[in-house]
């Protein structure tokens, strides 16, 4: 039993003997929603306001849960309500406007009320990094930039707006001064892996390798599961001509294509992803992509209990669960980050869904907190694949989601198609190519740990 498995039995214990206690009802809430047992968690939060708690909290909590079950209208009304009871709560501030961001897809609208807050608080740095963040995952650099210059006049020693920072210099071309406000942070909190993450990138992006290197070797040693230190690392490997980089991307014996088994009582494969298709289409809810993910031009669906527990995404999974049994049992043995993990037993620990529209793309990345990684197609537009549009929509590999000198591009491509799961180790960047169709392209992806 995983901890807030076993904190959910306590308080259940507790609320028992005691129905009438508030803070454990609010605690309940918190623990089932971080579970993804979201009608579970809006329960006990109703139950907590019920009794007259009147914590901000309880709210944040309430309007997740709400927008995990595509309760849009209700869960943007809870977290403005959260706001009321706390105008300057920052992680309120930073759900809405990603909430709205989803729905319209208008930045404006997404920022109106922490625009007018930030008037109100100016010296809350953390609410400058969400301004900055949001226009950012917008595809306004220049503005996010300005953003987060503002939040640090006020807030000089600020971390988080150092780093943003730093990354923005890095996407706009900047390396100098992202090396700079990167060192300033070290400066600050030698022993914070984020600035030292955020050093290393600038390092890379100012073209010392070297250096780079041994930072990303000594982030691995402090941070040895960190699949993004582990990226960084193989990024200084390739751009110094290391072997090192070939054996760690080892694209023939670490990615693997696995075409999904027919489910129980389909004709064939086909009939079944025709039926799940239309089943994700339906769950599918936001019109634009999230913030901090690396979705762009299309949206993503969280896959939770719910949403686990339905039938026909339930028998997508029993395949998958076939597909990654097989897949660890042909790894071999191995010293290396992914094989020397490998129990034999492992766990979904996110699951998520992707819709693509045309122009859409996914930015190149990795997944830090997994160890297996993977994307299924469920439906494609005809042209992906059809041999006449180059690399549209296809997964690539190599090209690192930090800039480098000299450049680096994709090394690996797989071609999508119905049916295709495609399995290997979560530090591994990858991406996928933009493509042009009046049709959506579907996937579901998700990430495994050994257990």
């Amino acid at each position: 039993m995983n901890t807030r498995a076993g904190d959910v039995a306590r308080l259940r214990e507790t609320l028992a003997a005691q129905p009438n206690d508030r803070v454990s009802w609010h605690n309940l809430a918190a623990a089932e929603g971080d579970l993804g047992h979201a009608a579970e968690a809006e329960i006990a939060a109703r139950r907590a306001i019920a009794l007259g708690i009147t914590a901000p909290e309880t709210r944040l909590v309430l309007a997740r849960a709400l927008q995990s079950q595509r309760k849009l209208d209700e869960a943007e009304a809870t977290f403005k309500k959260a706001l009321t009871l706390r105008p300057s709560y920052v992680d309120a501030h930073r759900d809405l406007a990603q909430l709205i961001w989803m729905r319209t897809g208008r930045t404006g609208d997404a920022l109106k009320k922490l625009s007018r807050t930030l008037r109100e608080f100016p010296a809350e740095a953390a609410l400058h990094l969400v301004h900055s963040s949001v226009l950012e995952f917008a595809g306004d650099l220049t503005g996010a930039l300005a953003a987060a210059e503002r939040g640090l006049a006020h807030a000089p020693k600020d971390l988080t707006l150092l780093s943003q920072l730093a990354h923005l210099c890095i996407e706009t071309g900047d390396a100098a001064r992202a090396l700079a406000f990167s060192m300033r942070a070290v400066q600050l909190a030698p022993a914070d892996s984020g600035t030292q993450i955020s050093l290393c990138e600038s390092l890379l992006a100012s073209g010392q390798a070297a250096d780079a290197e041994a930072k990303a070797t000594e982030l691995c040693a402090a941070l040895p599961t960190n699949q993004y230190t582990l990226a960084l690392q193989a990024t200084a490997w390739r751009t110094l001509g290391d072997s090192r980089y070939s054996t760690l991307y080892d694209y023939r014996s670490l990615v693997a294509e696995q075409v999904l088994d027919t489910p129980a009582g389909f004709a064939n494969l086909h009939t079944f992803l025709n039926e799940l298709s239309a089943e994700l289409q339906a769950l599918h809810s936001f019109h634009t992509h999230p913030l901090y993910q690396s979705v762009r031009g299309g949206s993503q669906l969280p896959l939770q209990s719910a949403e686990l527990a339905r039938p026909m995404i339930a028998m997508l999974f029993s395949a998958i669960d076939a597909a990654v049994a097989r897949y660890l049992s042909q790894l071999s043995a191995g010293s290396d980050p992914l094989r020397a993990r490998n129990s034999g037993r492992t766990a979904i620990s996110g699951a998520w869904s992707v819709r693509l529209r045309s122009g859409g793309h996914h930015a190149d990345h990795v997944h830090p907190h997994g160890w297996l990684s993977s994307a299924c197609y469920i439906a494609l537009p005809p042209t992906i694949g059809d041999g006449t549009s180059a690399r549209e929509g296809w997964l690539r590999f190599g090209r690192p989601g930090v800039k480098t000198v000299p450049p680096l591009e994709a090394d690996h491509f797989v071609k999508p198609r119905p049916g295709l799961l495609v399995l290997f180790p979560a530090y591994m960047w990858h991406g996928v190519e933009p493509f042009v169709s009046d049709q959506s392209r579907l996937s579901v992806a998700f990430d495994v740990v050994p257990v």
